[in-house]
């Protein structure tokens, strides 16, 4: 038979074979149809767990501005460096081209990229354009970039401690940034993509939820006046070679700050230059005692109870006044003075005569009206309530010594809202940082003659016979107070350190803005109608201007009647 196969086999064998044939493709297509039919959707998951995503949209934060729409907090598109360390294909030369791109050495750059299975690690965030591109350029397998946010801040140091700054991932972190950082930083949307192995975005799939941008912040500051602010700060400190500083303008009819600046300050778009120290908002969040700066409300006080008038004399002999343990110095001897001579001459015996003269309480309650001793509700973050002790703690010496300012603490915010009270004609209206549009009712704290009454003795102040004369403003009538206290320390109070105080509005005969002054441990002269009046009279002169408010301090000038209501 020579091997040949056996021919009645052979038909068989086909038959079987065709058989097994036809079994496996029947199983194949059932298989098929189960999978499809009955396990679709288990697949699709499976399917969708390797190369389908959903990824967040980022929602863009919205921008700051001053009350005319000027930048001063904006969000723009940056690259960020990331890896994915379990699909990383880099040569040597790759890892250090790329370790000099990113600023850091290649061992350091090594042991980020160990990252224990991880598959996604930053490398470095908010790079330049021209370092996105020459990485880019690297084209490197498991290294790419992503598209973020990087906050910048226009007008840099002049409003740092104002608006504040974000976090890397753009999340207010201090100021008003973190203040209205639920309004500012909106909600970010959903999108579903396909990533390859990678991890990389090969297509966008579908829009799950559109994000909806952050809202547009418009402050109540007033760029311009911010920056007149900060320059004549910044000189004064530099040049009384000063600890610090801060200043604060208001708009009295709105309770608008129109500028509030700090020495020292920062640079925001410079992280690496950034102290938590610098960033703070003095003006907001620091107490001091405000010294002389208070005797105008001990003066309201007594007014508006009847007991004095501004003629009512004052004995002062012989420049000192025994109080308890403790003796109530002036600068000399003043003699038989009347009430407006007590402000002018800013005597400490005069004012501690009349406030122990009045009931306790009636002081407190003026105190506590204009505000002393509490937040001001500004929204401000992290502004502390003032020192003010209640009137039944009050011992003779602490009565007499917290009518010229030592004893309670205040924010020089808090103080600008207790003189906007006096320029307002006793009408407080709480600071804000949002620009106001319309008119904002206020509360009457205090009557509005006393308030007149109180000015007009403010602006003996700054009357050549006064202690002020350096606040004056060309073409305006000002009144102010000056004020100059002793840093207190563990156990009393310093000799050798200072804080120079001035407070006063303007026109004087109509205010429109109150500013206060204060800098920090001046060295050499330290008086505050020395070293923080002239930084009021130079702000004042240039926000007037600037707000085109009519001069009333010309010679010759005559009160005027504008729509039938003659103007004081």
């Amino acid at each position: 038979m020579n091997g040949a196969e056996d021919p009645v086999v052979r038909p068989w064998r086909r038959r079987l074979l065709a058989g097994m044939l036809a079994l496996f493709a029947v199983g194949l297509v059932a298989r098929a149809a189960y999978l499809q039919v009955w396990q679709d959707e288990f697949l699709q998951r499976q399917g969708d767990a390797r190369y389908l995503r959903v990824v967040e949209i980022p929602a863009h934060r919205g921008m700051i501005t001053d009350r005319h729409g000027e930048p001063l907090a904006i969000s723009a598109p940056v690259d960020s460096v990331w890896a994915n360390p379990s699909a990383l294909r880099m040569s040597p030369e790759q890892r250090r081209a790329l370790a000099r791109l990113l600023g850091i050495s290649p061992s350091r750059l090594q042991r980020r990229l160990e990252s224990g299975g991880r598959e996604f690690v930053w490398l470095r965030r908010h790079v330049s354009p021209q370092v996105a591109e020459q990485v880019r350029a690297l084209a490197i397998e498991g290294v790419d970039l992503r598209r973020e946010s990087r906050r910048f801040y226009p007008a840099g140091e002049v409003t740092a401690q104002v608006v504040g700054l974000t976090d890397i991932d753009d999340r207010g972190q201090e100021g008003l940034e973190l203040a209205y950082d639920e309004r500012l930083r909106g909600v970010a949307g959903r999108k579903r993509v396909i990533k390859d192995r990678l991890g990389r975005v090969v297509r966008q799939v579908a829009l799950l939820q559109a994000p909806r941008p952050g809202e547009e912040l418009r402050l109540s500051l007033d760029r311009r006046i911010q920056y007149l602010a900060y320059r004549e700060l910044k000189a004064a400190v530099r040049h009384h070679r000063a600890k610090g500083g801060a200043l604060v303008v208001l708009d009295v009819n709105t309770g608008e700050v129109l500028a509030m600046v700090n020495q020292p300050s920062v640079n925001p778009n410079d992280r690496r230059a950034l102290r938590s120290d610098a960033l703070r908002n003095r003006a907001v969040t620091d107490l001091f005692e405000p010294g002389s700066t208070v005797k105008p409300f001990v003066v309201a006080a007594a007014l508006a109870g009847g007991d004095y008038t501004v003629d009512t004399p004052v004995d002062t002999s012989p420049g000192t006044l025994r109080v308890g343990r403790k003796t109530v110095h002036d600068v000399r001897d003043y003699g038989l003075i009347d009430v407006a001579r007590v402000i002018q001459k800013s005597s400490n015996v005069g004012i501690a005569k009349i406030a122990l003269s009045l009931p306790r309480e009636r002081i407190w309650e003026v105190y506590n009206d204009v505000g002393f001793g509490l937040a001001t509700e500004s929204g401000f973050p992290g502004e502390p309530d003032g020192r003010l002790p209640f009137f039944s703690e009050w011992s003779p010496l602490t009565q007499a010594t917290l009518a010229f300012g030592y004893g309670l603490a205040v924010t020089p915010l808090q103080l600008a809202q207790a003189y906007a009270v006096l320029a307002a004609d006793g009408v407080l209206r709480r600071p804000r940082f949002l620009h106001q549009a319309g008119p904002v009712e206020g509360r009457r704290v205090i009557d509005a003659a006393v308030a007149a009454q109180v000015r007009a003795l403010l602006e003996q102040v700054v009357s050549p016979e006064g202690t002020a004369v350096k606040a004056a403003v060309p073409a305006y009538r000002v009144a102010g107070k000056t004020g100059t206290v002793r840093k207190s320390m563990a156990g009393g109070y310093r000799e050798d350190a200072y804080l120079a105080w001035f407070a006063g509005m303007a026109p004087a005969s109509r205010p429109r803005l109150v500013a206060v002054v204060v800098i920090d441990e001046p060295q050499g002269r330290y008086y505050g109608g020395q070293v923080a009046a002239p930084v009021f009279s130079r702000v004042m002169a240039g926000a007037l201007r600037l707000l085109d408010v009519p001069p009333d301090g010309l010679p010759g000038d005559r009160p005027v009647r504008l729509a039938g209501v003659e103007a004081p």
